[in-house]
């Protein structure tokens, strides 16, 4: 009887011991994820995902991206299975992933549900924030068992941040508008992450309101907002704020303070957003010199 009592005794240490082995990380849509073991062969579905997963430790890890994963350059050289919007689901399979890493709206419902239903792990990315980026690190690390890296990365970049946060908390507002793109006239909301780039700042979106994160505004609606600043995404010399040249009321065409910054490092959410918040702080304190002649 004793003997039994010990063999049940020791089993039940080992499910214990196998349960508390498993990795349990909530994704950015709220699931939890579980995974018997680190994931070996990881596909990135957003460019902005596969620059986390290198920080983060796990570019070994990584085996497929989508189209316009060009950071870091080692990134280039994996293969491809689509892009953002559209998947090629043979040529996935095809790599044996055992975690997929998705970007929550940019990448197709429809194509999704069937990966998971063929038991493929996913996990959701979507930071919001900047100070969700070294979570969203530390998270990856312990899914990809990098966790000394992801949080050494993941303490560098909360340093700097609130350095930033820091050194602009005194700052003036500046009303900003931000344009993604001219035709149809795009902007961003108050709960997109380029928008608390903005508040790091001192830069007050003046359509953080609207209740679209990514809404068509009209000219006339920029006109009536009358931003201080005018700042816009460079997509490859194409959506620039040459066009409101036309428009000399407005405070910022006025004042000519119209900037153009890189949008890889401003519109996709991972480590390189530091560099993007900090060449926008630096426009916004230009902009705040002539305004106060």
């Amino acid at each position: 009887m004793k003997a039994l009592f010990t063999l049940l005794v020791l089993c039940g240490l080992a499910v214990s011991a196998a349960a508390q082995a498993t990795i349990q990380v909530r994704d950015d849509a709220g699931q939890l994820l579980v995974l018997a073991a680190p994931a070996k062969r990881v596909v990135s579905l957003a460019p902005h995902v596969t620059e986390l997963l290198f920080a983060a430790g796990g570019g070994k890890q990584v085996v497929g991206v989508v189209s316009h994963s060009d950071y870091p350059p080692e990134a280039q050289k994996l293969p491809q299975v689509g892009d953002n919007r559209q998947v090629d689901v043979e040529r996935l399979l095809a790599l044996k992933p055992d975690l997929l890493v998705v970007w929550r709206h940019g990448n197709a419902q429809r194509q999704l549900e069937p990966l998971r239903r063929l038991g493929i792990p996913l996990f959701y990315s979507e930071p919001t924030t900047l100070a969700a980026i070294p979570d969203t690190l530390i998270r990856l690390g312990s899914l990809l068992g990098t966790s000394a890296q992801a949080q050494l990365a993941a303490g560098q970049f909360s340093q700097q941040l609130d350095s930033l946060r820091r050194q602009y908390q005194q700052a003036r507002p500046v009303r900003v508008f931000y344009q993604v793109w001219d035709k149809p006239l795009y902007t961003l909301n108050g709960q997109h992450i380029v928008s608390d780039a903005l508040r790091v700042c001192g830069g007050v979106n003046v359509f953080a309101n609207l209740p679209v994160t990514a809404p068509t505004v009209t000219q006339e609606a920029v006109v009536a907002a009358n931003p201080e600043v005018m700042i816009a995404g460079d997509m490859g010399g194409r959506g620039g704020l040459d066009g409101w040249q036309r428009f000399p009321q407005l405070s910022a065409v006025r004042h000519q303070l119209l900037f153009t910054l890189e949008a890889d490092t401003l519109h996709r959410p991972g480590p390189r957003m530091l560099e993007g918040t900090r060449q926008l702080c630096a426009r916004l304190a230009q902009a705040r010199e002539v305004l106060k002649k």
